[in-house]
């Protein structure tokens, strides 16, 4: 019998159990998909404490690679014995085996390898959406990228600078500020000790940028808002400090017009057509070059609450992958 990782109540860590579980025959639209690599992503933390409401009990985890085993009637998009990977859809990539809706599996391309396309898959779709479409940054702009040593940072920061932007990281160490250099980063600011609005209007010339990507979200908001050029946009995707604290939206006129949003992965991967689209542009930037994954810490899909006390404490840099 498959094992899984479930939890029956929300907290902390402990609350993550290794249990056996039924996996019955793919229904309609579905396909049973035995899992080969499980990526590990901060929002798992944010379902797991009950900050981002999930079923409970029930499983946990969005993104992972593996084969296809069986699929159900109508399912046409896969078939038996494919490589896939997805993210998003029900909680439940932390275990061996499960049944998935089909539309949401994305063949894996040759070249690419399970590991990597668990690790990439949520991290790399993020980073597409964000600085392609909520933003589409051009060459020769300068932007500001938060969380530069994470894993949706040393993406987007490598993409970045293959598109020919100038990227300013934020960082939490010394440590990890080489890590952003290495990974595109032209500029980086240590948050714990440098002023960031300070630096990136001296770095900018006083101009500040047109764009902030922060998905640390409360300790940095205001500084973010203070980073940006007249009109520019402040993008809001994550929330690994604390839920950004409500404030007047006059705040938003105030520092230029700015804007604000707060955009999601599910939103912009709904239709089936922009789902590949989205997975195709990042394999393709994988397979050119323009960005290289590193899978820095693999751990037994057993301990997946030492990984979350691991990526909770801030132990981690990049991408994590769990082997069921």
């Amino acid at each position: 019998m498959p094992k899984a990782i479930r939890l029956t109540q929300t907290g902390g860590p402990e609350v993550l159990k290794w249990e056996d579980v039924e996996v019955g025959e793919p229904g309609e639209g579905q396909a049973r998909i035995r899992h080969t690599a499980v990526g590990v992503n901060y929002i798992d933390t944010y379902q797991r404490s009950g900050l981002y409401p999930i079923p409970v009990p029930g499983g946990l985890g969005s993104e992972a690679a593996g084969v296809v085993e069986a699929v159900g009637p109508g399912v046409t998009v896969v078939k038996p014995g494919q490589r896939v990977v997805y993210a998003g859809g029900p909680p439940g990539s932390y275990s061996q085996a499960r049944l998935i809706p089909a539309s949401l599996l994305v063949p894996i391309p040759e070249g690419v390898t399970d590991p990597i396309a668990a690790a990439v898959m949520l991290k790399g779709m993020t980073s597409q959406y964000l600085i392609r479409r909520t933003y589409p940054v051009k060459a020769g702009e300068t932007v500001l990228f938060h969380a530069a040593a994470g894993g949706v940072g040393l993406i987007a920061c490598q993409w970045l600078k293959a598109l020919g932007a100038t990227v300013i990281g934020t960082v939490g160490s010394d440590e990890k500020a080489e890590v952003a250099r290495a990974h595109g980063c032209e500029h980086v600011i240590v948050s714990t000790r440098e002023d960031i609005a300070r630096r990136v209007r001296e770095i900018t010339g006083g101009a500040g940028v047109p764009v902030v990507y922060d998905s640390v979200g409360k300790d940095t908001f205001l500084a973010s808002l203070d980073c940006l050029k007249p009109l520019g946009l402040m993008v809001s995707f994550g929330n690994s400090s604390g839920k950004v604290t409500p404030f007047d939206i006059g705040i938003l006129s105030q520092k230029g017009s700015l804007y604000l949003t707060r955009p999601t992965l599910a939103t912009y991967t709904a239709s089936r057509t922009d789902l590949e689209a989205t997975a195709r542009d990042v394999f393709d930037a994988i397979r050119e070059g323009k960005v290289k994954v590193e899978i820095r810490h693999t751990y037994p899909l057993a301990e997946a609450a030492r990984v979350h006390r691991d990526l909770e404490g801030r132990k981690t840099v990049g991408s994590i992958v769990m082997v069921p």
